[in-house]
This record gives C-alpha cells, sequence and structure tokens, in this order.
C-alpha cells in the first residue's frame, strides 16, 4: 500500500536493482490488476465539492460543465477522485517525483530553449514525489477511457493499454542500462514521434500528427495577443469576453487605474526578483500593458489564473504570461505535505525535475489577491509551441503510437527522479505487469463511468451548479 506515514514527501537516492526484485514479494506484479473500491469509498462529487471550496465560486459551474462533457473529460478534472483510490492500491514502494495527473492528454509538445519542438508530459499541478505506479496508473486508465470515448472495442483497448505499459517497461530498462547523465539527458523531439513510436500509421495518420505539431509551432505570444486582445486608443489590450476572459479593469475593486497599475507592478516585481539575473534582464526588456483573468483548463477551472500582456520596445513583439494558482496537490492528504512551503514552487521544482526542457520564463511568486488573502502561482508563458493532440480524429494506430510515446516519455520522467534501476528490475521483462495494469485500467474505467453518472444526477438533483462552456 501507498507510504502514508511520511509527515514530507520527499524523493529517494539509490540504485538497486536487488530492491526492485524483493518488492516484488510485497507487492506482487499480478496484485496492480485487483482493484474494486473501497466499502468507504467517498462520494465523489463530495470529493470535488471539497476541492473546490477555495476556488472562485462563480466559476465552478462552467468547472462541472466541462466534466459532463464526456467520462474522459470528467476523468481529466478527477484527480482528486482518483487519489483517494490509488492510495489503496499497491505499489512497489519505489519513489519517484510524480506528474500526479499524467492523464494523457496532459502530454503534448512544448518548446524547448534550443527552438526545438518537445514531447512530454506538461502539466504539473499535482505533482509530488510518491509511488511511480501512480502515474502510470492514472495513465493507462486514461487511455482505456479515451478508447471508450471514441467507441474502440474492448480488445483494441486493452491491446493498446498493454503495449503502453511495456513501452514504459522497455524505456525503464532502457535508461538503467544508461548512466544517469545520459537518462537525464533524454528527449524526445516531436519530428521523431512518428518515426521511432509510429506503428504503420497509413498518410491521414502520418498527416495529423503533423497538422498538430505544426500547430503547435504556431501557437505562441504572438498569437495570443492576436486571439485575446483588442485595439484600445491605439494600443492593444486584452478582450473583454467574461467569464472566460475579465480584464483586471472589470475585477478590480478600485475603477482608479493608477492603483490598478500599482498593484499589478507589485506582482510583476515579485516575478521578476524570482527569476535569474539573464531571465530577468530579459523580462525588464518588455513593459506591461495589460492583465486578464482567465479560465483554464478542466480540473482547474475556479482556480486563479491571471495573463499578463506586454510589449517590446518600440511597441513591438509582444510576449502573453500566464499566471497560474498553485494549490495543495491532490496526493498529499496519503502522500505527506509538500516540502516546498509555496506551492507555485512545489510546482516549479517538480515541472523542473521532470520535464527534459522547461520555459525560460518559468517562476513562481506569492502574491496578495483581490480577495485580500496571500496565494501562490506559478508563471510561465502562456503559449510556447503548445501543441496538443485531438484523441477523437485518431485512429486505433494513431492513438497506440500517441500512447506508446506518452508512456515512453513518463518513463523518461520517472529516470531522472527515482531509482530508475530498481523500477526496471521490479517490471522485470515478461507482460505479467502489463496485464495486470489492463486489469486494472478495464475496472477503473467502469468506476469512471458511475462517478461521471454519480456527477450527472447531482446536477440533476441540483447538488451542484453546471454551465454549459461558452
Amino acid at each position: 500500500m501507498a507510504n502514508s506515514r511520511r509527515s514530507v514527501a520527499r524523493l529517494e537516492g539509490g540504485e538497486d536493482a536487488g530492491r526492485g526484485r524483493g518488492a516484488r514479494k510485497q507487492s506482487p506484479r499480478s496484485a496492480h490488476g485487483d482493484w474494486s473500491p473501497a466499502p468507504d469509498r467517498p462520494d465523489p462529487v463530495a470529493v470535488l465539492r471539497r476541492q473546490a471550496e477555495t476556488r472562485v465560486q462563480e466559476l465552478l459551474p462552467i468547472r462541472y460543465g466541462r466534466m459532463l462533457a464526456s467520462a474522459f473529460t470528467f476523468y481529466r478534472g478527477a484527480a482528486a477522485v482518483m487519489a483517494v483510490d490509488l492510495a489503496r492500491t499497491p505499489d512497489s514502494g519505489l519513489v519517484v517525483q510524480l506528474c500526479g495527473d499524467a492523464h494523457i492528454s496532459n502530454f503534448g509538445g512544448f518548446a524547448a530553449p534550443d527552438r526545438r519542438l518537445v514531447f512530454g508530459p506538461n502539466d504539473f499541478d499535482e505533482t509530488l514525489p510518491g509511488p511511480w505506479e501512480w502515474d502510470l496508473k492514472r495513465m493507462c486508465a486514461s487511455i482505456e477511457i479515451a478508447g471508450r470515448d471514441v467507441e474502440m472495442p474492448a480488445k483494441s483497448r486493452r491491446r493498446i493499454v498493454e503495449r503502453a505499459v511495456r513501452q514504459y517497461r522497455e524505456g525503464m530498462r532502457e535508461f538503467a542500462a544508461e548512466s544517469m547523465l545520459d537518462a537525464w539527458y533524454e528527449r524526445l523531439d516531436a519530428d521523431e514521434l512518428t518515426e521511432r513510436f509510429g506503428t504503420r500509421l497509413d498518410a491521414e495518420g502520418e498527416e495529423l500528427f503533423a497538422h498538430t505539431f505544426a500547430k503547435g509551432r504556431r501557437k505562441d505570444s504572438a498569437r495570443a495577443a492576436r486571439k485575446l486582445t483588442e485595439e484600445v486608443d491605439g494600443e492593444l489590450r486584452f478582450a473583454s469576453v467574461p467569464p472566460l476572459l475579465t480584464p483586471l479593469r472589470q475585477l478590480h475593486r478600485s475603477s482608479d487605474p493608477d492603483e490598478r497599475e500599482s498593484y499589478v507592478r507589485e506582482l510583476l516585481d515579485a516575478y521578476a526578483a524570482g527569476l535569474h539575473a539573464d531571465r530577468r534582464h530579459l523580462f525588464h526588456s518588455y513593459r506591461f500593458v495589460d492583465m486578464a483573468r482567465k479560465v483554464v483548463g478542466v480540473g482547474s477551472v475556479g482556480t486563479r489564473a491571471w495573463i499578463f500582456l506586454l510589449v517590446g520596445r518600440g511597441g513591438k513583439h509582444h510576449l502573453v504570461l500566464q499566471a497560474k494558482e498553485a494549490v495543495a496537490s491532490v496526493l498529499e492528504p496519503f502522500l505527506g505535505a509538500s516540502e516546498y512551503e509555496n506551492h507555485g514552487e512545489r510546482v516549479v521544482r517538480g515541472q523542473r525535475m521532470m520535464q527534459a526542457a522547461t520555459d525560460i520564463f518559468l517562476s513562481w511568486q506569492r502574491s496578495l489577491g483581490l480577495d485580500g488573502l496571500e496565494h501562490d502561482f506559478y508563471v510561465r508563458q502562456l503559449w510556447d509551441w503548445k501543441a496538443s493532440a485531438d484523441l477523437s480524429r485518431m485512429s486505433e494506430r494513431g492513438l497506440l503510437t500517441y500512447t506508446r510515446a506518452c508512456a515512453w516519455s513518463l518513463a523518461r520522467s520517472h529516470a531522472r527522479s527515482g531509482d530508475r534501476i530498481a523500477i526496471a528490475a521490479y517490471l522485470g521483462k515478461g507482460e505479467k505487469f502489463d496485464r495486470a495494469i489492463a486489469a486494472f485500467s478495464s475496472r477503473y474505467a467502469d468506476q469512471n463511468e458511475a462517478d461521471y453518472r454519480r456527477l450527472e444526477e447531482a446536477v440533476a438533483a441540483g447538488e451542484v451548479e453546471a454551465q454549459a462552456d461558452v
């Protein structure tokens, strides 16, 4: 079972194949497939409502509306629900830096500082040290659920899940054979994804990946400025599209522009102070123009998310940054508190540990909100070549290619922070673990459908309010 005795969740050192093989006795690989809901399992809607208590209440109907779009979107927003269930599953006792919400829509393309498009996990709001199996189980259950969402046959879904686990297992063995430095340098460039993981993709499948990555390369600050702004008195300002995009001038308790300017200046000065000197020099080459609240994601809706519009000297070359609220990870009740007091720092340090390359503007801060309370944030570019796959358009072979890439990337991320040699030894060369995780994924997908129906019933009964996305 997950080690809930830790008061603080921390990474562990060591490289020990014997420890990995020994872990099979306390946690047999086949045991990972034996899952059923606990008799005292909490009501999933109650879990979601507790999680939302500190969020912006007026935005919560959007969150529930987005979760109701399908069983898969429900799953995307229900990391807190699954954390309760994962805490009661077997694990090997081997700790890594967890993504914490490793469903397959949280993988994609992002720009490295060398301006290459890199593929891997790209959302770390829930990151925390913990059992590597938790990330893998969340990822594999999402594959099963996504396959059901597009009405893929059960045999095909199981095959794809098993191949994903196999890819994780073989990837971890690959990293275990390398030096730690070589494993640390490993990365997957998007341009090589289909060549490396493509499974007899047809021309349409190849084109879908090529289009996704080409579109991702166009998704940058310049495009954000074009899509999210309007011209006011000769200069761009964020457009007013409430509740999804609401400029600060419409939210701030004061109508005095000088007071708003002072508020923003304090935020940006605190952010700049946390950057390395070279990045701070780059940041100061831009001038602040406007700030707005933006609704983002599915499970994140209701957390405070701000975007900042800045412009380079001469009024050209816009930069759009996002400050996203970071609260306690949904894993902390089961794994222990983060060792970092600031949850923005927790997210940033977890991201730097797991990602092959990170945004040059990535940092964290704590600041006073409009509600008069302090909140933790992490800051990055809003869009920096963000490439997200449209899972609904993928063929069976396309989904297989994509999920193999996800699994290899997850293994690479775990190998950077955990005992890759022990994990590889635990997994072994056979398919026993692959089959167990496929069984778990199918059973958990059944539970997810039941939880989704429970949210539908709660909305129909007026327990929670849901609003269709606008």
